[in-house]
């Protein structure tokens, strides 16, 4: 359809295994190991929250290093600007992180996306797909991290992988279809979309509390990021604006429930969404101008809904500074 936004696909595809034999989608050699790994993300972006997410639940920040971008991202590259919870490059101390893709191959001409996960051993980009280095982490790494949680679980994976694929096509890459949209029509249709996906996670998490099983699963992680971000910049911002995700009884309670697992709320950084989302889209938001609001109740217990009062502001949570970056 014209004006229908379509996201690129990632370009580096390589595996990290226990043993570095070869993965499902690349060549061998990447074996698991303690500080081998690097790993690149932004507070901001939804696709690098799912790897901070599993990595934190996994118990693995002491052995995968973090590097966190600047929120606001120019047209051409996230950059290691000075910003709170930024770090700046820790591996090499570069500038941007186009400079680390064309380091690792000359000529990239492609878009340079968060996550990454960086090999220091052999210099290079292991893989830059969200999907794949959240499974890395959930079973590679298990020689020195929680082997006890198994986040795809073999009985499940069937039933997850079918959920993920309603849910990256219907809301997370849905709002980014609607904010995207270049016509009234392409927009129409991506709106029609996401809500109808958000009606059925609503009617599906009326029977159960989580998208599969009793517990959460990959797919609550891999479903998460967009809800947290949902009410703060996607209802305004992207004009996904039908109704907010407090709104949505059961969706809201489960994003409270997620968000108030152990570590969980570290890696929700409201200050550097909303930085990045309504300073890095001028055609969206011409004057940069970011919002002060909405007051987010997260931390209240979970399953009240819309109406409650003497919220505790998530905002306050993300813009605190601290003297020296957090790691997660």
């Amino acid at each position: 359809m014209q004006g229908e936004y379509i996201r690129t696909e990632s370009r580096f595809r390589h595996w990290v295994t226990a043993d570095g034999a070869p993965g499902p989608t690349g060549d061998g050699g990447f074996a698991a190991a303690p500080n081998r790994y690097h790993l690149y993300v932004s507070y901001a972006c939804p696709w690098a929250h799912r790897t901070l997410i599993v990595r934190v639940l996994k118990g693995l920040q002491d052995i995968i290093p973090i590097s966190v971008v600047h929120p606001i991202m120019p047209p051409d590259s996230w950059t290691f600007g000075d910003y709170p919870g930024s770090t700046g490059d820790r591996v090499q101390g570069l500038a941007t992180l186009a400079d680390l893709y064309q380091q690792v191959a000359p000529g990239f001409d492609g878009l340079v996306t968060v996550p990454v996960l960086y090999d220091t051993e052999r210099r290079t980009i292991v893989n830059n797909e969200s999907s794949e280095i959240v499974r890395m982490f959930n079973r590679a790494f298990d020689a020195w991290g929680r082997a006890d949680l198994d986040l795809y679980p073999e009985p499940l994976r069937e039933e997850i992988d079918a959920v993920n694929a309603e849910v990256y096509e219907g809301v997370n890459n849905g709002v980014y279809r609607v904010g995207f949209a270049t016509t009234q029509a392409a927009y129409d249709a991506a709106y029609d979309r996401l809500f109808t996906a958000l009606d059925r996670l609503e009617a599906r998490l009326g029977k159960q509390p989580y998208l599969v099983g009793d517990r959460p699963t990959e797919a609550d992680w891999r479903l998460f990021p967009t809800l947290i971000r949902f009410d703060a910049v996607y209802y305004s911002h992207f004009k996904c604006n039908r109704q907010r995700l407090i709104d949505f009884p059961n969706l809201w309670g489960y994003t409270q429930r997620l968000y108030q697992v152990p570590g969980i709320a570290d890696t929700v950084r409201i200050d550097h969404i909303k930085a990045h989302y309504y300073g890095s889209h001028p055609t969206l938001n011409p004057t940069g101008i970011i919002p002060k609001g909405p007051a987010l109740s997260f931390d209240l217990p979970a399953g009240r809904g819309a109406g409650v009062t003497g919220v505790k502001m998530t905002q306050e949570r993300g813009a605190r500074t601290d003297p020296a970056p957090r790691d997660l």
